[in-house]
């Protein structure tokens, strides 16, 4: 496994709450984090149909345009009854002509399994993938999940994206209620990061 040995990360999302998570988790190693919004790049066209697919074009382009590693995270929510959806189309279900909307794709996943009749409880998912790109092509891939159920109505304000209706296991209230450092000490994207610390970090974190 390679090993990250640069000062200068490039995070490879616009989304402003993963941006967030992960420049706190981040933090400690010492590293000077830039986003790909902050350097002007566009989105590519996630065309993979897996998280660990459209992890490698997000990362690979940010490493590939600005000539520095770059670290993406490709996430969302399985729902079991769904067959896994809206999975790596998480994103694209809050998708309208006026930007995403979070509380409506909630909603549309609450549609579903109502009309599914889903039996409780309607287990789910989240699942993270973090790709480390290098601008020679090489590449290491860490995969996350945190395992829970469904909930609605939503709940909480804290969380971003599907947070307010997820309930993780051994929890009673929803990622969007959870105090933020607990959501981040237990999340899918903390059991992805672990996996990166203990690897190409791992010199860093001494």
């Amino acid at each position: 496994m390679r090993a990250f040995d640069g000062k200068k990360l490039v995070l490879a999302s616009h989304n402003k709450g993963k941006l967030r998570e992960i420049a706190e988790l981040l933090e400690p190693f010492g590293i000077e984090v830039i986003s790909a919004g902050d350097l002007g790049f566009e989105e590519p066209d996630e065309t993979e149909d897996t998280f660990v697919g459209n992890a490698r074009i997000k990362a690979h382009f940010a490493a590939k345009s600005s000539g520095l590693p770059a670290l993406s995270d490709d996430s969302g929510l399985a729902v079991d009854a769904l067959d896994g959806a809206p999975g790596v189309y998480s994103a694209d279900w809050a998708e309208t002509p006026n930007g995403r909307d979070f509380p409506m794709a909630m909603q549309k996943v609450w549609n579903r399994l109502e009309e599914t009749h889903a039996t409780e409880p309607r287990t789910a998912r989240f699942c993270c993938t973090l790709c480390l790109a290098w601008p020679d092509g090489h590449d290491e891939v860490f995969e996350g999940k945190v395992k829970g159920h469904i909930v609605w109505p939503a709940r909480g304000e804290r969380g971003f994206g599907y947070d307010p209706m997820f309930v993780p296991e051994g929890e009673t209230q929803t990622f969007g209620e959870i105090d933020p450092a607990r959501k981040q000490a237990m999340s899918h994207r903390a059991d992805a990061f672990r996996q990166l610390v203990s690897g190409p970090f791992k010199d860093l974190a001494k």
